[in-house]
């Protein structure tokens, strides 16, 4: 057993004619918050969605637990413990917020400590609980997307943009049930824009540019300097290269 959940070893895919990720090397280590930081459109969804296996590496290798995934369809990625939470929110609006974490429970009825739990991070959840998701407010759908993803005990937790478009005060009950989910052992890859919430989260961090990882190494080494967050998030900020 490596001390990585999680390794991506020279992925490349393409979109249609667009090759979007050129070589990515990428490892996850066990129980912590990994960041994939960079500009928009450098290829951050697209790797986890390669990783998910909506998307299909055409060269290189992913690795889960030492196993090849790469090729491996997404059910059964799921299956094998991964959560996947889209920036899209894939919630059912017309259904109750009830309803929509029995359905993300896919292996039996939900467990109730667990769900207690959610709860308790996530208080809208259960004022809400009879209500039809589509009712509730932009953040509090992030929230329940995020719930659905928790409702069982992943291994690894895919997720994209998670604080995107919400009002601060929404965010640090975010940044707080993501740790919450680390305490209790799960590992963590997280697609983040707000350097405040990947400083105060990540472990490690992993900047990418243009379908390749330019940087990768602790999160504290970025966080405390300022050249190389320019150098980095410059190179990542400003539109031309």
């Amino acid at each position: 057993m490596s001390d990585n959940i999680l390794t991506l070893k020279g992925v490349k895919t393409n979109i249609a004619q667009y090759h979007i990720l050129q070589g990515v090397d990428l490892d996850v280590p066990r129980g912590a918050v990994t960041m994939l930081l960079g500009r928009n459109g450098v290829g951050k969804t697209t790797t986890l969605r390669t990783i998910i296996g909506h998307w299909r590496a055409h060269e290189g290798q992913i690795l889960l637990d030492g196993e090849d995934i790469t090729k491996v369809p997404t059910p059964a990625i799921a299956r094998m413990g991964v959560g996947f939470v889209p920036e899209d929110m894939g919630i059912f609006s017309d259904l109750s917020v009830e309803e929509n974490m029995t359905l993300a429970a896919v292996s039996g009825p939900i467990n109730d400590s667990r769900l207690q739990w959610l709860f308790s991070v996530f208080p809208a959840l259960e004022t809400f609980w009879k209500k039809d998701a589509g009712t509730l407010s932009g953040g509090q759908k992030q929230m329940l997307t995020i719930a659905r993803a928790m409702i069982e005990d992943r291994k690894l937790y895919l997720i994209d943009e998670p604080t995107k478009g919400l009002a601060p005060a929404i965010i640090s009950t975010m940044a707080k049930a993501l740790r919450e989910l680390k305490s209790q052992g799960a590992s963590i890859l997280l697609v983040e824009q707000n350097f405040a919430v990947a400083k105060a989260l990540g472990d490690t961090a992993n900047v990418m540019d243009d379908g390749r990882m330019v940087w990768s190494g602790e999160m504290n080494t970025l966080a405390t300097d300022g050249d190389l967050q320019e150098r980095l998030m410059g190179l990542t900020m400003d539109g031309h290269h």
